[in-house]
Order: structure tokens, then sequence, then C-alpha cells
């Protein structure tokens, strides 16, 4: 929005169009479209503003990212991050944000760094002293951090969600209560127009809510029901004793001329109406653990369950249960996923825990090809989402090795680059050409460019 007021701006101050003539008015308009699909393609590659890019799917439209890199070559600036984190950065202009805690401080904390030389601008956060249950792999401050340019959005659990603006400076708390799972939680909140849209769960206390963005003030809340499987097919128990709950963050798909907002939960996925949460429909299915977030392409929303779960493919729209019209197909009992994988020209890319990846036909769901992908580390399990950058898919392993592949029914490994065997779970985020990978022991900014 602030580009096309800058554009009508301009235009205010260079042109009346009532002087001009109709082809040149045309002309002028045609061009200033195209201005306008220059300038916002350049500000969505520039800017990676939430979990998994600007739209979600974890797409950029840049192609010119790095293809070869070490822990010495390529690499503009690594920096020691005070502890561990899952988080994801996020990046706006010559800032990069950092979710992060400080776990022997009890502290959690949003860290911004400056992207062209990794210098700590500042620090911001909370102390909470309560106990929060999850598991060991799963520090506080998992979700990634998300941006408007103008405040940097945080969820630190039952500590709240919080609210800075570019500098550090909290403008609003907002305290939703406490989340409970002996897993944690991870779900990021997203920016849609003026709200703040939070998966506030899993546990017992589990909600979908909007918050108006400026206030911290709740828009609306939706609450998810608990689930009650009647049988198991994902590997847990029978009865409802498993692991139940949707890590999942949503996503905003726009069809038959309106958003909605896609999300994956227990037995069920999910459209909402962002501006109301109202539920606008629903595809049945899914088993009730889910670590990802919904995935969409080509006009079909695929989602993935976890630990030997479903997965499913389905057409967005309609209303009420459309699970017989929309449902496109089915599979169970997958290999466990907890990273969310890609779409592109008709086939699903989608990354399996063990260090195995998939290359699916999207319109029916059979395998192509089914690889263990290399590694240098020890550890090739995959927790880290994938990257779609024209046709090359980037996913970074737990080592910290980033395996490049194509986006092809044919498998082709381009590339495997290794940064030293530092533990990441995070995913990798992309701005002007650099990668960022964020692991347990650093932040490092990699690129090819010379700046």
């Amino acid at each position: 929005m602030q580009i096309i007021a800058f554009g009508l701006h301009m235009l205010d101050r260079t042109i009346s169009f009532a002087t001009l003539p109709y082809v040149k008015a045309t002309a002028y308009f045609l061009s200033l479209g195209f201005f306008f699909s220059v300038i916002t393609t350049s500000a969505l590659a520039a800017n990676w503003p939430g979990w998994r890019g600007p739209t979600g799917y974890g797409i950029t439209t840049e192609t010119n990212l790095p293809t070869k890199w070490s822990d010495t070559e390529n690499v503009r600036w690594k920096v020691k991050l005070p502890n561990r984190g899952n988080s994801t950065p996020i990046v706006w202009g010559k800032k990069v944000f950092v979710s992060q805690p400080i776990e022997d401080e009890n502290r959690r904390t949003l860290i911004c760094f400056d992207r062209a030389t990794g210098k700590q601008l500042w620090q911001s956060g909370t102390v909470f002293q309560e106990t929060e249950t999850s598991h060991r792999t799963n520090p506080v401050c998992s979700p990634s951090p998300t941006t408007d340019g103008k405040r940097v959005i945080a969820w630190f659990g039952s500590a709240g969600v919080f609210c800075y603006d570019m500098d550090g400076k909290q403008l609003w708390h907002r305290d939703l209560g406490k989340q409970s799972h002996e897993w944690g939680y991870a779900a990021s909140p997203v920016i849609y127009g003026d709200l703040c849209i939070l998966n506030f769960g899993p546990g017992e206390r589990s909600f979908l809510v909007a918050l108006d963005k400026k206030t911290g003030k709740t828009v609306w809340q939706v609450d998810l029901p608990q689930v009650q499987p009647k049988e198991r097919t994902d590997g847990f128990a029978g009865d409802s004793k498993g692991i139940i709950g949707s890590w999942s963050t949503p996503i905003i798909v726009k069809t038959n001329g309106r958003d909605e907002l896609v999300l994956s939960l227990a037995e069920w996925l999910k459209g909402f109406d962002p501006k109301t949460g109202k539920e606008l429909w629903r595809v049945g299915g899914l088993n009730p653990l889910l670590y990802t977030s919904p995935i969409y392409g080509d006009g079909i929303v695929v989602a993935m369950g976890g630990f030997h779960g479903t997965t499913i493919a389905a057409k967005p729209g309609g209303t009420g249960d459309v699970t017989d019209t929309h449902r496109l197909w089915q599979k169970s009992r997958t290999k466990n996923r907890l990273s969310s994988g890609v779409i592109h020209n008709g086939y699903l890319y989608v990354p399996n825990t063990p260090g195995i990846a998939e290359c699916i036909e999207l319109a029916t769901g059979k395998t192509i090809w089914d690889e263990r992908l290399p590694g240098i580390g020890a550890k090739t399990e995959f927790w880290s989402s994938m990257v779609l950058a024209g046709d090359k898919i980037y996913i970074v392993n737990q080592s910290g090795d980033c395996v490049i592949l194509r986006a092809s029914p044919n498998y082709e490994i381009l590339g495997v680059n290794a940064i030293g065997s530092e533990l990441t779970n995070g995913s990798l985020a992309v701005s002007d050409g650099d990668l960022f990978i964020r692991t347990h022991e650093h932040l490092w900014c990699i690129s090819e460019t010379k700046r």
C-alpha cells in the first residue's frame, strides 16, 4: 500500500489527466501499471517479512541467489547468537530480525541486526518466570516474527504477543493467557491488512485470533474444538491418548475473488474469512497431529499430517463441508513431516524428516521420485522448510548443509553447501540476493554479491 500511495502521490504531482488525449492517457496508465508491477516485484524480492516469505508459500521471485558457499567462502558475515533457537529470521530493508530465548535468564527477546554488517542494533523483550512445558528440542521463541515495515510482532507463548517499532521500542503487549502443550508451541503470527492473525495452540486452549496490529486489541477470535479421534492411523495410540494438535501457520489464498485464511488443523483443512474469522469451508481426512503449514500453488492447497500422518490435496473455496467435492486425493501413513514443501509447475516437492525428499504429481498424488538427499554433516534430517527460487529448491538439513535441487520431475542435485555442522532447525530467509541461515550458534549471511 505504501508503494501505491507513493505512485499516486507522484502521479498527482507530475500530470493532470484532464489535459491528456485519450490515447496518451491510456499509454500513461499502461506504463504506470508496468511501473507498479516492477516496484512491487522488487519490494517483494527485497523483503522477507514473515515465516516462509512475502506470501507464506516459501517462494521467492529472486533468481540470483548464491549456489556455492562454505563456512569461509561467500560468507558476508556471521554473528554469535546468545542461545539456541529454532525460529527463522525475517528481513525488511536494512534490518534482520530474530526471535531469541535467553534461557538461563528466563528472557524472551527479539534481536535486530544490521543486514549489511551483522552488527546488533537492538534487543528487546520480556522476562517470564513461570514454567512452560515443551519438548527438549523446541525452545521457547520458536515462532518467527512478522513485520510490515513499520512494526515487528513476535509471539512469546504464555508471555504474550509483543509489538515493537523498527527501533525496538515496545508499542503494545497482549496477554492471551497460558499456552500449554507438552511439546510447546511454534506457529508464527501473520500480518493481513490491519490484522495480526495467530494460531494460538496446540493444547486445551487452542484458538485462532486476529489482533489489531496497531493496538493489539482483539478484532475476532475463533475457539478451535478439541478433537477426540475414534482411531489413529499415524502411529500413536488408537484412543485419544496420543499427541494431538496443530503447530501450523496459516496462509492467505485468493480464490473466486475472495481472500481465504487457510489452516491445517486436527482432522480438518479449513478456510476462514480473514476479516471476520467466520469458517467458510472444511475438507476432512487429516490425522489429528500436524506440524507443517499448508502449501499452495496451481490453485491447489496441500496439507500434511505429522509422524506417519495423512496428506490431502484440495481445491480451496466453497461452503461448509466440501470434502466430497473439493478433495482431490488423500495419502495415509506417509513419512514423518516437520517441514513444509513447495509447489512448482504441477508438482509438489516435500521434505521428509528422515532426510528424504519426494516429488509428487499435484493433481493425482502419484509419487514421481523419492530420494534421500545428500549431506556433509552427521545430521541429515530435515526440520527446515523448502524455499523455491525459479526452478531451484533450497533446503537446509540439521547439520546446516544446504541442499540445492532442481524443481523437476527428473531428480537432479545441483549442489550441497556446508557451514560446519551447526545444529539447524530454522529455515532459510531470502532477501536481495542474500541467504540468511539461523543455527543454534550463529546467524549467517551468505552472498555472492559485492556491496
